[in-house]
């Protein structure tokens, strides 16, 4: 009686190492020996069961790289070489080995195995890829895909560049299969939050993790293991079996371990002597594997015995038997608490069927026949196909995981290969804005021309150079060289080209040497690396809707008190920032604020729909908490005229107490989701609550956080603060840090604009000191005018310029008239951006003596232009600033500490600019805000719905009535 399903999947996948300027590489060795030892016995072994008309499924996943390869000429005539020399060697060995009966026997089976191959290949032309369009056709293979270059996509930085993999790797697929595939392979089963989206997005349907991911899976699937589980863009998981796995993998009770099978490490390219053996290695006479090997396992600690072959082929039957009896049993186990037919999955890489297990290829030989012919319990299936059997399926969120060593990503990012990621990162930011930056020229002619080949080009190095492999093969210290060459090389070869395109000089010789050297991926489309905001049209034939599950963009309301031009303190700049880039990732965001000194209405603002309220006052016109509560009315107000022309948000998104009266009305009113990013708490700003104004906004702030579904902060302190004060529970709340943009390249105009700055403000030569923040006590300013008075006999020339407004600016003022150093301290009052800019250019030191800062975004704003940095030790600054590594800290409140380092500071000009050049680094891998946004979007995918709200979902079988 049939019980269950088994899925057997191979997954085939060598680095990009056809090196077509040489033919001496060693690793490009790893194709020709992959193609003799696995792809070639595999394709044997499906091409005799179509013969013999077995009804056999089997799915294979292909990676872009080794379809890229197989489909090159100069591959192919190498390996018509590698091949006829291999056959030489075996037909020599034959003809050495006449006089010892068992090496003679073993030599004739390589030769004859290795003619059989001849004979294959000659018949396809030396090119596997008719073979396995051939297979593809019959019904009984499905091949599937993965990425370009098979990136660990969980570590890729930005949207885009995850996008230009799976795109790039699912039309390379197409093109050369003539079949778009349904399924990936995700590189290394990495899976992070959001990357359903993407796949969705692409076409696929379904791919593989590790079984726990499953297992951690939220909420926890019905069916286990045993079945698909859905995600929350309705793309199929399937877990590979942990137990089918470890049969076959395990190196200590796993098959290809058994005494009988042939020993991969003993072979004659080393027990030969060099003068025979010489022709057949590497031609600097380096000793390599031949193929031919006569030893078997044997075991530990004993001389290696002669292999036999029959005895060999008798285990992989048995082993196959094993193996089918186990899944027999499995499936009838689970049957009889399973509403349906449970499918085994047993993932593999391909490789290790011939080249690492030598009779791998017999073993699936066996129980592909057991399977599809004798076993009346399990059934061999496709994924695709187990779908359409069965499309309705648990559905969960999934955790970042992979297959890798414990589970998640320790093997891909370690210390022997973790500096590969700033690197890595900082050349998807600068592909995706040269991209934007080509894009909006919209130029013809043999420029435009020139600018399109080299961002093509330059995606070919930064997708080679974010192959996984290199980042393995650090990690288990192989060919590490090679490794690091390949990602240096690939990465140099990029920036060379990002360059041309900015300087919008083109070298064609060094363009199409590049193309030379690498001539996959032909049809690459740059405008993969387009933001989705700026897509004209889909980016790939079958691409859906940023949204599939809702059939549109996601929409977001965000609420915020302050908002450009009118700006106050960081929150409005924050929440600007963040704005601009969820827009640049798809989302569709209206930002609700008060106008004002401006016309209240709508205004499109870069992407952003802007909806400006009017109070009819300001906050410093009336009561203050009269003016909080108009404002909330008029937001209120405003979204029910919205809604009536047909505005309907998915989720709200709240930015601090003073819209929270208006947002928890919202969540109440409509049933919407609600977010809220605690950026400050009245509890700190003022050490304690100590009146009942601020008592009051103390209660609205506990009540907002009460009432949302989910609180972001930006600081582990603000974390700590909201779970002490407000009770809030750890899983409730998100870290993200607030971001900053890179700062464009010192340009002259730049220079000429700094210098005019330092005429204007009086500046001589010596050091000048600079903070930029709100006038009011916790930004510890006074303790700065302090210092100053104590270091101005040491610094006679020193200079402080102060930027920003508040309540204290008078007082301040009279402090430092009695300090008696009025002449040597600017105050701004509020400066534009543009002028911030340049005095954090022109600062020696950034100076931030803050008592309480929850995040601190002029400290990554100072860092992030290079400027040397002395913050308080306090808040967030605290998580920021790293004394005497990234900057320099003071103890908060301590004048004496603040004199010290600043004295320190002036004193050391090298180890601060040492410092600066760390921090600057640091800004752009960490606080970039492509990524911080991303991970605000997988937040909001958490909490939306899976379809629009006047839709009903069953969340068990993810049907819509």
């Amino acid at each position: 009686m049939h019980h269950g399903y088994l899925a057997l999947v191979l997954h085939a996948h060598l680095p990009y190492v056809r090196h077509g300027d040489r033919d001496d590489c060693l690793e490009e060795r790893w194709i020709y020996e992959a193609m003799l030892e696995s792809y070639l016995p595999i394709l044997l072994v499906c091409e005799k069961l179509l013969e013999d008309r077995i009804d056999f499924r089997l799915t294979v996943a292909v990676s872009p790289t080794l379809l890229s390869m197989l489909e090159d000429e100069l591959v192919q005539s190498r390996f018509r070489i590698h091949l006829r020399k291999t056959v030489e060697l075996a037909g020599r060995e034959v003809r050495r080995s006449v006089e010892h009966p068992k090496e003679h026997r073993l030599a004739k089976m390589y030769l004859e195995r290795f003619r059989e191959i001849v004979t294959y290949c000659t018949k396809h032309q030396y090119s596997l890829i008719p073979a396995l369009k051939k297979l593809q056709d019959s019904g009984c293979v499905e091949v599937i895909t993965c990425a370009a270059t098979h990136a660990f996509l969980p570590y890729v930085e930005t949207e885009e560049a995850i996008r230009a993999q799976l795109l790039t790797g699912i039309e390379t697929h197409t093109r050369i299969l003539g079949k778009r595939p349904t399924g990936i392979w995700l590189p290394e089963c990495g899976y992070t939050l959001g990357l359903d989206r993407l796949l969705k997005e692409a076409g696929i349907r379904y791919f593989f993790v590790d079984s726990h991911t499953i297992q951690h899976a939220t909420p926890h699937p019905r069916r286990g293991l045993y079945a698909p589980l859905l995600t929350p863009y309705d793309v199929a998981a399937f877990a590979r079996d942990e137990v089918a796995s470890r049969q076959v993998w395990s190196s200590y009770d796993g098959y290809p371990g058994d005494f009988d099978y042939r020993e991969y490490y003993r072979d004659i390219g080393f027990d030969r002597e060099m003068t025979y053996i010489e022709p057949y290695i590497h031609p600097a006479g380096i000793r390599v594997h031949t193929g031919l090997k006569y030893h078997r396992i044997t075991g530990k600690n004993v001389e290696k015995d002669w292999y036999d072959p029959q005895l060999a082929r008798e285990k992989a039957e048995a082993h196959a038997q094993h193996f089918l009896e186990h899944r027999e049993r499995q499936v009838r186990e689970t049957a009889v608490w399973m509403d349906r037919e449970p499918l085994v999955v047993a993932t593999y890489d391909a490789e290790l069927f011939g080249h690492w297990w030598y009779e791998g290829p017999q073993f699936l030989d066996h129980l592909l026949r057991k399977t599809a012919m004798a076993s009346d319990e399990v059934r061999l299936i496709t994924p695709a196909a187990y779908l359409e059997r069965y499309p309705e399926n648990d559905r969960a969120r999934l955790p970042m995981s992979s297959w890798g060593r414990n589970g998640y990503g320790e093997v891909w990012l370690n210390e022997r290969n973790d500096w590969l990621y700033r690197h890595l990162h900082q050349a998807e930011r600068e592909m995706v804005e040269a991209v934007i930056q080509v894009h909006r020229q919209q130029d013809h002619g043999e420029k435009a021309e020139f600018g399109v080949r080299c961002l093509r080009q330059a995606a070919r190095e930064l997708m080679l150079a974010q192959s996984s492999d290199w980042s393995f093969i650090m990690d288990g210290q192989t060919v590490v060289e090679y490794a690091v060459r390949r990602v240096h090389d690939h990465l140099t070869r990029f920036f060379e080209l990002i360059e041309m395109v900015r300087s919008d000089q083109y070298e064609p010789v060094k363009i199409q040497s590049m193309e030379m050297a690498y001539p996959l991926f032909p049809d690459v489309r740059e405008r993969y690396y387009l933001p989705a905001s700026m897509h004209k049209v889909n980016v790939s034939q079958q691409m859906v809707a940023v949204s599939q599950a809702h059939g549109t963009q996601p929409r977001i309301l965000m609420l915020s008190w302050e908002f450009p031009p009118y700006v106050v303190g960081g929150l409005g700049r924050a929440v600007y920032d963040l704005a601009i880039h969820l827009v640049r990732l798809g989302v569709e965001v209206h930002v609700l604020t008060g106008s004002a000194d401006r016309v209240a209405g709508s205004e499109w603002l870069e992407g952003i729909h802007v909806h400006r309220v009017n109070t009819f006052s300001t906050a410093e016109q009336e009561d203050f908490l009269q003016w909080v509560f108009q404002l909330n009315l008029a937001i209120v107000d405003t979204v029910e005229q919205m809604r009536r022309e047909g505005f309907y948000p998915d989720l709200i998104h709240a930015h601090d107490w003073l819209v929270g009266w208006a947002a928890v009305e919202m969540k109440h009113r409509w049933n919407l989701p609600l977010i809220s990013t605690i950026h400050a708490l009245e509890h700190g700003r003022h050490q304690g609550i100590h009146s009942p104004l601020q008592q009051r906004i103390h209660d609205c702030e506990r009540e907002l956080c009460k009432v949302s579904d989910r609180i972001f902060v930006c600081s582990q302190y603000m974390m700590e603060e909201v779970k002490r004060l407000f009770g809030m529970a750890e899983e409730k709340m998100c870290l993200i840090y607030n971001g900053v943009e890179s700062p464009p390249d010192l340009s002259e105009e730049m220079s000429r604009h700094m210098e005019e700055v330092r005429r204007e403000l009086g500046l001589g030569q010596g050091p000048m000191l600079f903070f930029v923040g709100r006038l009011v006590k916790e930004k510890g300013v006074h303790l700065l005018l302090h210092a100053v008075s104590r270091l101005r006999h040491e610094h006679p020339d020193l200079t402080l310029v102060i930027a920003g407004k508040g309540p204290m600016r008078e007082e301040l003022q009279d402090l430092a008239h009695r300090y008696g150093i009025a002449s040597e301290v600017r105050f701004l009052g509020f400066v534009e951006d543009e002028r911030r800019n340049v005095l954090f250019r022109l600062a020696d030191v950034a100076v931030f003596p803050s008592l309480y800062e929850p995040f601190g975004i002029v400290a990554l704003e100072a860092m992030s232009f290079g400027t040397p940095l002395l913050a308080a030790d306090t808040g967030g600054l605290r998580e920021i600033v790293r004394h005497q590594e990234n900057g320099v800290t003071m103890y908060a409140g301590d004048v004496d500490s603040l004199v010290n380092q600043l004295r320190w500071l002036l004193n050391h000009p090298e180890d601060r600019i040492f410092m600066s050049k760390v921090a600057q680094s640091e800004v752009q891998s960490r606080y970039a805000w492509t990524h911080l946004a991303q991970k605000t979007v997988e937040q909001y995918r958490m909490l939306l719905p899976a379809v629009r709200p006047d839709e009903e979902v069953d969340l068990v079988s993810s049907k819509v009535p």
